[in-house]
């Protein structure tokens, strides 16, 4: 004999259609009112790639301020210039790498550096101060980022690690 009324199989299956007819029309409140519904994504989007090309100009900025204080520490201490030169030129290449598709404006690179110490192994210890400072504020960036900044972020902040390593180890070689 056969039950007659509502079982549960059906029950589960009915409430499976509405829910599943609910998001096929769209019917999330997400959409504001008078818009299409794809303009909320379109925002989104827009909204990711503003933030996404401030942080890279940003990032490009504060790769020309650092490629100036090493060329204000190269200008004071002669003798460390020959190992600084090519820590200089691969921040000027981050700096390139960030401003890829956005001209930094040259009133933003010339910003003031902090006068070099007097002594080389002080100025190569506190430029690289200077190199953690970035690379940390780099990673701390990475949360934010989309992939493929992200990942440049990455790369930058590790090469900014490795520029403080080598900068306080050449310290050390111009104190002894």
């Amino acid at each position: 004999m056969r039950r007659t009324g509502t079982t549960r199989r059906g029950a589960l299956t009915a409430s499976g259609a509405l829910a599943l007819g609910a998001v096929l029309t769209g019917c999330g409140g997400g959409a504001r009112s008078g818009a299409a519904p794809g303009d909320a994504a379109a925002d989104a989007r827009t909204a990711s790639a503003r933030a996404g090309q401030a942080l890279r100009t940003a990032a490009a900025r504060t790769s020309h301020v650092l490629a100036g204080r090493y060329a204000a520490v190269a200008a004071a201490h002669p003798a460390a210039s020959a190992g600084l030169a090519p820590l200089r030129a691969a921040v000027t290449e981050h700096a390139r790498a960030f401003a890829q598709d956005t001209p930094v404006p040259p009133a933003a690179t010339a910003a003031p550096s902090p006068a070099s110490p007097a002594d080389a192994p002080a100025a190569l210890k506190a430029l690289a101060t200077e190199e953690r400072r970035v690379a940390d504020d780099r990673a701390k960036a990475l949360t934010g980022a989309e992939p493929e900044l992200a990942r440049l972020l990455a790369s930058v902040a590790a090469a900014g690690a490795v520029h403080a390593y080598l900068l306080t180890e050449l310290a050390e070689e111009l104190s002894s």
